[in-house]
């Protein structure tokens, strides 16, 4: 039995059920309100969402049943005095250790939870990075959307902003660095600076058995890096499109990843009216479209960054995304055919597996 934790426009909703069938709704919570992202903890099993109420502002919930009451962590706030509002919390990562947990939000902020997600303090080191105030948000605001540990060792962390670039630590979060070599900015005037960190990251996402390895879809190009993110190499060719927000990496295989390709910035569908998910399986040197199941024409479906996960890895790799259109699809078999696991829904945000 798969469960999905479904982030929508109007509430979460958590589904379960067998890959290839329709999912049965087993809870729903917040409704009415926009939950941005929800996660299990795999440690605890503590259920986490973000929300973001339109008087109190984004928050985070926890609890150890949907179907029972939720309680607000506390902490979740900048600092008094300051001209910056919190916006967004866009996503909630467990930690490499038993209790931390790391939210990434909007204005470029980064949460930590030392409790398992029942209290949280700001990084002071991020928030008051000495560039800061050269910082630019991207169309969606200034977003810290990817948070990336390293297996086994805490004091590592990558995470991606929109669209101030690739922010890396070694120390635990004391210090940071950018890792921004090799991205190209189409973006930008071509008398931009060469070391500009006005990139706007769009989603990064680390292979477990290779933590070296990272994939990143970025404004314009997909990218993988070797050296644990301090340099990047394009691996756009073969894709329909370099512009896009999903991503997923099977944990079991460092050279397997998956996008979902959209038109372009000012066309924010998929194209051709044809819902594809790419795979590749030697690292992005070639990428195959899967799409049996899937809408094949007419279908301008939208896919938010947080809206595609995933389940198990290898032979028992399942795949999950969800579209603004308010519909879910599955694959239970790594991508080679889809199913609809749910309809109707709210527009979707973000979909996670308690894997």
């Amino acid at each position: 039995m798969t469960e999905l934790l479904v982030g929508t426009k109007k509430g979460l909703f958590v589904l379960e059920g067998e890959p290839g069938s329709e999912f049965e709704v087993k809870a729903r919570a917040f409704a009415g309100m926009p939950v941005e992202y929800a996660m299990r903890d795999p440690r605890s099993g503590r259920l986490m969402a973000s929300v973001t109420n339109a008087f109190h502002g984004p928050k985070i919930f926890y609890t150890d049943d949907p179907n029972g009451e939720w309680e607000q962590a506390q902490g979740v706030a900048l600092p008094e005095g300051g001209d910056e509002a919190l916006e967004r919390i866009w996503t909630i990562v467990a930690g490499e250790d038993e209790q931390t947990v790391y939210a990434g939000g909007d204005p470029g902020v980064l949460f930590e939870s030392r409790d398992g997600g029942l209290s949280w303090e700001l990084n002071r080191a991020l928030w008051e990075h000495p560039t800061r105030p050269d910082w630019t948000p991207g169309g969606g605001g200034l977003c810290l959307h990817s948070i990336v540990p390293w297996p086994g060792d805490p004091d590592k962390l990558t995470l991606g902003l929109s669209a101030v670039g690739i922010w890396l630590t070694d120390d635990g979060g004391k210090s940071w660095r950018n890792g921004n070599g090799g991205i190209s900015p189409r973006y930008l005037p071509d008398d931009a600076p060469a070391d500009t960190i006005q990139l706007c990251i769009h989603n990064v996402h680390r292979a477990p058995k290779q933590p070296e390895r990272l994939f990143m879809q970025f404004h314009g190009g997909v990218y993988r890096s070797d050296d644990a993110g301090e340099n990047w190499t394009s691996i756009a060719d073969g894709l329909p499109s370099d512009f896009g927000f999903p991503l997923v990496v099977d944990p079991d295989d460092p050279d397997s990843a998956f996008v979902i390709p959209l038109v372009a910035d000012m066309d924010r569908v998929t194209p051709d009216g044809c819902v594809r998910v790419y795979e590749t399986r030697d690292a992005g040197a070639s990428w195959t479209p899967r799409g049996d199941g899937l809408p094949s024409e007419h279908a301008y479906l939208t896919v938010l960054r947080q809206a595609f996960g995933r389940a198990g890895g290898g032979d028992q790799l399942e795949l999950y995304f969800g579209a603004t259109s308010g519909d879910v699809f599955g694959s239970g078999d790594a991508g080679a055919t889809w199913f609809s696991a749910a309809s109707h829904l709210p527009p979707v945000f973000s979909v996670r597996t308690s894997a």
